[in-house]
């Protein structure tokens, strides 16, 4: 079984597979209130929680990630029954419990408190929500501390200060694509700051699809190298295609968030992703909103030649193609269905004759050169 210091298997070389999606998906499976976006279904249905986790693990992700998103107390639904205290002390068993079975590392993700973007938030207030969020954390004896979906990079250092005093590794990811944080400082910026604030692991998640985020990492990594910087690398985009959202991402597009299913990207993307990011240099490699337990897997399968190993739940995947390529081989309705090469390449339809490629928007964007990669 392999150790839980993230940053020894990094030093090593070794390839961390991240999971995905929890508010999401399980909202769609109906335990979680989209719009707020809050973990409480951590200790409402611990259940569901575990499953998940367990369906990522299976997968082939080597992090289990707390459900600990958006856990502040400004941020709980009016009449929740349960403190954040509650939530996140839930929440870190099932992780643990799902480390203890499957190997993985846990991981315990600490967000943005909302302070800064409603009310111009001080320094105090900010770091106040914070640390209470990364105390539970501690308490729980969490193998590492991810500041994750932050927008606002001078938060994002105040988080990184308050998790480093753990003495555990900090993992920090901001939620931007190429145009920056909320007040548009640049990525290759947000990138160096980060890195001087300490953090071990640096990168991107959320908002924005694997095309554009690989894109923004790797204007980070060219910044990181000008300013001798060499963080870890790490990225978990959103497992939608949003080329054309604005600032905030698929957060601005008309379908969010109830109809961005056929926006969805293919476990073939996702492969696509997987390799594209390795060759970056990014070395933790996950997933956020979108990306399903079937998505771990192709990212896993796609680099089993770096990590010389399957996930457990390959046992049910024509990774291969071998079984396609064998019916390709008896029937003509199977025709390059054995071809990994077809599809990798294919543009998949939507099925709707007047949809379109991108959404009618009410303040047009550029869209980036990305959405032909």
């Amino acid at each position: 079984m392999a150790g839980k210091d993230i940053l020894s298997r990094l030093g090593s070389g070794e390839l961390i597979i991240g999971d995905g999606s929890y508010g999401v998906t399980l909202e769609k499976r109906g335990y979680v209130t989209a719009g707020s976006w809050t973990p409480e279904a951590s200790p409402e249905h611990p259940g569901a929680v575990e499953q998940l986790a367990i369906e990522f693990s299976r997968a082939g992700a080597d992090i289990t990630q707390t459900f600990s998103f958006w856990c502040h107390e400004d941020s709980l639904p009016k009449g929740c029954k349960y403190t954040c205290d509650q939530i996140n002390k839930t929440s870190c068993d099932i992780a643990k419990k799902i480390a203890k079975k499957y190997g993985t590392i846990t991981a315990g993700g600490v967000s943005q408190t909302g302070h800064i973007a409603r009310e111009g938030g001080g320094e105090e207030k900010v770091k106040r929500d914070l640390r209470k969020s990364v105390d539970v954390l501690v308490k729980n004896d969490i193998d590492v501390i991810i500041c994750e979906y932050f927008r606002n990079i001078q938060e994002m250092e105040y988080a990184i200060e308050i998790a480093l005093e753990t003495g555990k590794p900090v993992a920090a990811t901001m939620c931007m694509g190429p145009a920056g944080d909320e007040n548009n400082v640049p990525p290759g910026e947000c990138a160096v700051r980060m890195a001087k604030a300490g953090a071990h692991i640096v990168g991107l998640n959320c908002l924005f699809d694997p095309n554009l985020l690989l894109e923004t990492m790797a204007d980070m990594k060219k910044s990181l190298e000008l300013f001798n910087l060499h963080p870890y690398l790490m990225i978990q985009p959103l497992g939608y295609r949003v080329p054309d959202g604005g600032n905030y991402g698929w957060v601005n597009i008309p379908e969010f968030p109830f109809a961005c299913e056929p926006r969805q990207i293919t476990r073939w993307e996702a492969r696509k992703f997987a390799r594209d990011a390795y060759n970056l240099g990014v070395r933790y490699i996950g997933g956020c909103c979108g990306f399903e337990p079937y998505h771990i897997r192709a990212m896993a399968e796609e680099l089993r030649d770096i990590r010389g190993k399957l996930p457990e739940s390959s046992d049910k995947s024509d990774y291969d193609l071998k079984i396609h390529a064998s019916l390709e081989a008896s029937f003509e309705r199977y025709k390059n269905k054995g071809s990994e090469k077809w599809w990798k390449e294919m543009e998949p339809c939507t099925g709707r004759p007047l949809s379109t490629p991108f959404c009618r928007q009410a303040a047009p964007v550029t869209v980036n050169k990305a959405i032909f990669k």
